[in-house]
């Protein structure tokens, strides 16, 4: 029987590509997100490179769409064994003194509840198949702060927190948890969405850095990890492109 992959945050970047190689690793995927109609293409994707996979709407804020997803997986073609808490997000660059209040709720939302929500309601299906693991999509920002990211670090230390402790919470039970820590990587939407459709200060980020990561490399430690004989437990896999040796020393070619 074909095992199920659930993939939050699947209609771009990280999520969507991750979607694209679970499939082809044999997955069925259940790509989630709130853009049905970027859904739409990316099952048209997958289905024409030889895999399977079904769209479902959700917005991993809101509890009643979360238990929409839920009932999606009960009624999958096989046993729900991978989830990939991907959806997540930065907005703003300001300090703390000034930082708003509605970005910080809104990137603890997404990041750490939406984690929370949608970890309750798949984790009885993830232990009733009796080899489930659990992937969180974290950052590096998960274990080291910047200026201007005070939201968005503490978000993810919190998203860090949760996989640590569910780690703990869930030893002897057939559930594992991996923890995937992306530094630089440039995708379509990251930084529009923390720079509010600012493309130019979205392009300055990556200005000057020879080949930071993309979502493929992520999507490709998210399938290594998750494909390792599940006695395997890979804890914390950090991964950042050559140019960027830690959050506050990138090499930028010509400056």
């Amino acid at each position: 029987m074909t095992s199920v992959a659930i993939v939050t945050g699947a209609s771009s970047g990280i999520g969507a590509a991750t979607a694209r190689r679970l499939a082809a690793e044999g997955f069925h995927v259940l790509a989630a997100a709130r853009r049905t109609d970027r859904l739409a293409e990316l099952i048209k994707e997958i289905e024409a490179a030889g895999g399977t996979a079904t769209a479902v709407a959700c917005d991993v804020t809101s509890d009643e769409s979360v238990a929409g997803l839920a009932a999606a997986a009960q009624a999958a073609p096989g046993p729900v064994t991978l989830l990939v808490n991907n959806a997540g997000g930065a907005r703003g660059l300001d300090p703390v003194e000034s930082g708003a209040i509605g970005d910080w709720q809104w990137m603890y939302d997404v990041n750490v509840l939406g984690t929370l929500r949608v970890t309750q309601a798949l984790l009885p299906a993830l232990e009733a198949s009796g080899a489930g693991t659990i992937v969180i999509v974290s950052s590096t920002a998960g274990f080291t702060v910047y200026e201007g990211g005070g939201g968005y670090t503490a978000a993810k230390h919190a998203q860090t927190a949760i996989a640590g402790t569910l780690r703990l919470e869930l030893c002897g039970r057939p559930v594992r948890v991996i923890e995937i820590d992306p530094g630089m990587v440039r995708t379509d939407e990251f930084g529009l969405v923390r720079f509010g459709g600012d493309a130019d200060k979205a392009a300055a980020t990556y200005a000057g850095v020879p080949e930071p990561l993309v979502a493929e490399d992520v999507a490709d430690c998210i399938a290594w990890s998750a494909t390792r004989p599940h006695h395997v437990n890979v804890d914390r896999l950090v991964v950042r492109p050559l140019a960027q040796a830690a959050q506050h020393k990138v090499h930028r070619v010509g400056q």
